[in-house]
């Protein structure tokens, strides 16, 4: 994988300051087949070497986007007495989540945000309605869901999209990633990072030091800086990407099912600095597989036995939501 010709000094010695590669989608679902090719072999080293990517050029409507954003900022603009009217639905996985209610695994501090859920939804007669809750959507907003739902399936289709494409490396099927996600429970996360209050606990940030917990992750660009991925080597590297632009992670179930061939990156939000202390508005989809899916290691990545025991999707997501406080 190039890197930016980019140096800083460490200790006089001059080091190659790595970015995180940037992919047009429209050169894998429009372009001739040898940069249809390209796009396939960046995407997978891309993943493997840092755990991100952006992406340009992608099937998400611009003006889609900024309204998503516009009816984020008006539901956060309301009075806390009317947020917490769509607190508690269905243990945090759909509805409004308060402020302070989340940690990262391992962590003994909560971060500084809050957030709203939207998920898959499906009819009482559907095989996995009993994994499914109901969406809800609040009052005060009538556009709400008019405008997240459209948003919600344009996410999914770019991350179905972008696992078709890696299932050329990965030596599976094309239908693959298509089958396991089929109907999947993936959840569109709508969050706003408040300012930083006064006299916080000095351990607290935006959001702690973890890795997603589902296949990847599509983030469109946030309203302000403070997203970092920990590179390979242990430093800490900005993300950061013009307006409009996605930026994909890699999550544990994928470096599960891959033998960490991929592995889970870690990243967080930092609080903002000195004089910069303002809200961050942010929202990231969740891409995951239907609950009754196997995670079982895939045979090109097996060499040397698989490192992990299969477990449905369900299970494993129910395990890591205990393990960051969402779920008793």
């Amino acid at each position: 994988m190039e890197t930016s010709p980019e140096t800083h000094a460490v200790k006089n010695v001059e080091v190659p300051i790595r970015k995180v590669p940037t992919l047009s989608l429209n050169s894998y679902t429009e372009g001739t087949p040898a940069e249809q090719i390209r796009f396939i072999d960046q995407l997978f080293l891309g993943l493997k070497d840092y755990g991100f990517i952006i992406l340009k050029n992608h099937q998400v409507s611009g003006s889609l986007l900024e309204k998503a954003y516009e009816n984020l900022k008006q539901f956060y603009s309301l009075p806390e007495r009317l947020k917490l009217k769509y607190s508690g639905a269905s243990g945090g996985m759909r509805g409004y989540t308060p402020f302070g209610s989340e940690h990262a695994k391992d962590s003994a501090v909560m971060d500084l945000k809050e957030f709203w859920h939207i998920g898959r939804q499906v009819g009482h007669g559907h095989p996995h309605a009993s994994f499914y809750k109901d969406n809800i959507w609040p009052d005060e907003l009538p556009a709400f869901r008019e405008v997240f739902e459209p948003f919600y399936f344009s996410l999914d289709q770019a991350g179905r999209t972008l696992l078709q494409a890696l299932t050329f490396p990965l030596g599976v099927p094309q239908h693959y990633f298509e089958n396991m996600v089929d109907e999947g429970s993936s959840i569109l996360r709508l969050l706003h990072y408040p300012p930083v209050p006064q006299g916080v606990d000095a351990r607290c940030v935006r959001a702690a030091a973890h890795e997603d917990i589902n296949l990847i992750t599509i983030l469109p660009a946030a309203t302000a800086s403070g997203l970092q991925l920990k590179d390979r080597d242990g430093r800490w590297l900005d993300i950061e990407s013009d307006p409009g632009c996605l930026i994909v992670d890699a999550g544990d179930m994928l470096a599960r099912i891959t033998n960490d061939v991929i592995p889970s990156t870690t990243h967080r939000v930092i609080n903002p600095a000195d004089g910069e202390n303002v809200s961050r508005y942010s929202m990231p989809f969740f891409l995951h597989p239907n609950p009754t899916a196997i995670l079982s290691c895939i045979p090109s990545c097996a060499e040397g036995g698989a490192k992990y025991p299969d477990i449905s999707a369900n299970d494993f997501l129910m395990q890591r939501l205990r393990e960051i406080g969402l779920v008793k």
